[in-house]
């Protein structure tokens, strides 16, 4: 067996830095009061000696874990073949390790594993929680609460906890989908037809309430529920098509789902966007720019989403740290910020 070298400890770079052990103590630990030529003697040492600290040592310190978990309501085979969780990850991943917090990942597969989730969270694993595509009957809001971990959610939400000033990250979803209906009526289209997302999501609901905001009079022959995937794109598409044949235009409800309706009206012989203009919402560059033809889509910063949920959370964390114990956030409502969106033309529509 391969002998290792013993670990340098804080004792060993305190006589190395010449300072007492509790000097190097607080510099390890960012504590403030040591002055600035006895911090830089340490941080040398430090770094000539390889130190790292103790984490569990320093967390009775701090009261820190330099930790978040970062809970993702769907199953593990959705987060990782969808890109927009790609997105969103990387912009989480991106704030935290800028400010030397690990990003913990927790999926929830099934219903069975919402108590896992929630005792963990409980179990003082982490700092905080950055929690996102939630279903309205989901139990993960009450579960976080109970746990009393600091949380900021992805997406508006749609529930009701009791709880004033929840702090959320959003995409202007429904002024999205109006600015999709009013290029495609601007285009001369009449039949517009709408494949909305899953409903029990507030994104996928607010993008619908844009659409009925200038298409009052489309009826339910004209709105398709898909599911945020391009295979229920697919379907969606071919059911449209059955019940309207003389449909113009399509505003799907994200970027994939666009991208299945376009493999159907390819197959059905519908030239686009001559005979049938398309338009999503999302922006995902592997998706849009990929698609045949390339799609015109609503764009929401989705890395910007990500980065924006962390920094709130972590300065929530830094302003408790500093003696706020009144909020973990201390956010005052309304304590939501939504994102701009904006129109990408490209050749779909």
């Amino acid at each position: 067996m391969t002998e290792t070298a013993p670990r340098p400890t804080l004792e060993a770079v305190a006589e190395r830095a010449g300072v007492s052990r509790a000097t190097v103590s607080r510099v390890v630990n960012g504590a403030h009061g040591v002055r600035e030529a006895l911090a830089e003697r340490v941080r040398r040492a430090v770094e000539e000696l390889g130190y790292v600290p103790n984490q569990a040592a320093r967390s009775l310190v701090t009261k820190r874990h330099d930790a978040v978990a970062v809970v993702a309501a769907e199953p593990e085979s959705r987060v990782f073949a969808d890109p927009f969780f790609a997105q969103q990850l990387r912009g989480i991943s991106k704030e935290l390790t800028a400010h030397d917090n690990q990003l913990v990942l927790l999926l929830t597969e099934g219903r069975e594993d919402h108590a896992r989730v929630g005792r963990y969270l409980a179990g003082g694993h982490v700092d905080g929680a950055l929690v996102f595509s939630l279903h309205l009957d989901d139990p993960l809001p009450g579960l976080v609460r109970r746990a009393g971990v600091p949380t900021v959610f992805g997406g508006r939400p749609g529930w009701d906890d009791g709880r004033d000033g929840v702090v959320y990250v959003d995409s202007d979803n429904r002024g999205g989908a109006r600015a999709a209906v009013r290029h495609l009526t601007g285009l001369g289209r009449t039949r517009i037809a709408h494949i909305t997302g899953p409903l029990d999501q507030t994104s996928a609901a607010d993008r619908l309430a844009g659409f009925r905001d200038l298409r009052a009079d489309a009826g339910p022959g004209l709105i398709e529920r898909g599911d945020f995937t391009s295979g229920g794109g697919e379907r969606a598409m071919r059911e449209l098509l059955d019940r309207c044949p003389g449909l113009d235009a399509v505003f799907a409800a994200n970027d994939l789902t666009a991208a299945g309706a376009l493999r159907v009206l390819r197959e059905r012989g519908r030239r686009v966007p001559d005979d049938v203009a398309v338009v999503g919402f999302d922006d995902m560059l592997p998706v849009a720019e990929q698609t045949d033809p390339p799609l015109t889509t609503i764009r929401q910063d989705i890395e910007e989403m990500g980065r924006l949920m962390a920094r709130l959370l972590l300065r929530g964390l830094d302003r408790r740290a500093n003696g706020d114990e009144t909020s973990a956030i201390a956010a005052p409502a309304p304590s939501g910020v939504v994102l701009p969106t904006t129109l990408v033309r490209r050749a779909s529509a």
